[in-house]
């Protein structure tokens, strides 16, 4: 059975031993978070003034939000604080950096989908990251740019972790998707009919 654990402490093996056997692990904010945080938030609000980005679909036509994001998102994933911060994430949590290596962050956004649920702001279906070119190594952790509700977060499936799933993954060609695929993410708004979008990131 999948187990919870808030702040345990643990070490870096004893971490990646809960994580690999399907555990989750949650751990309060740190200096270093609040500050890629803050400087995620403040890009957002920046980009989308004077509205609150959480509830521009109220404020602003689809066409123009995505072509926002699609200038906003690789400014976040390529800023030089990004690599800088994470590194720092990885340390408080006693990584040795001499011994991981760390992808660039991914800012998900996600919206009514009478608005925008495709493209740039795709709704994602239950999956497992391997399926698409994820290392068996590989450790995500997620966090919230604003606060946390019951109707904005993610999901997980414990009863599926030790299961086989059925699944399409075959289809999917990682290098194909980063060539052609992902650069047109913004031209899929009212639908999206790239290969393998059923379950990959835009």
């Amino acid at each position: 059975m999948t187990a919870v654990y808030f702040d345990p402490g643990f070490d870096d093996a004893k971490q990646r031993e809960r994580l690999y056997a399907g555990d989750i692990i949650i751990i309060s904010p740190s200096e270093k978070t609040k500050q890629l945080i803050a400087l995620a938030k403040g890009m957002l609000e920046e980009a989308f003034a004077p509205h609150d980005p959480r509830y521009i679909q109220d404020h602003m036509p689809v066409e123009e939000v995505v072509s926002i994001l699609a200038v906003l998102k690789p400014n976040f994933i390529h800023h030089p604080e990004c690599k800088r911060l994470i590194s720092g994430i990885l340390e408080e949590n006693g990584q040795d950096l001499d011994k991981i290596y760390f992808d660039v962050p991914r800012m998900r956004s996600a919206y009514p989908s009478n608005f925008l649920s495709s493209g740039i702001a795709y709704a994602f279906h239950a999956h497992r990251d391997t399926w698409y070119s994820a290392p068996m190594c590989q450790l995500n952790w997620w966090m919230p740019i604003y606060p946390v509700e019951a109707n904005n977060a993610m999901a997980f499936y414990p009863r599926y972790f030790g299961e086989e799933v059925k699944n399409n993954s075959e289809i999917y060609n990682y290098y194909e998707w980063n060539t052609n695929n992902r650069a047109s993410a913004a031209k899929h708004i009212k639908s999206d009919t790239r290969t393998g979008s059923s379950c990959c990131c835009g």
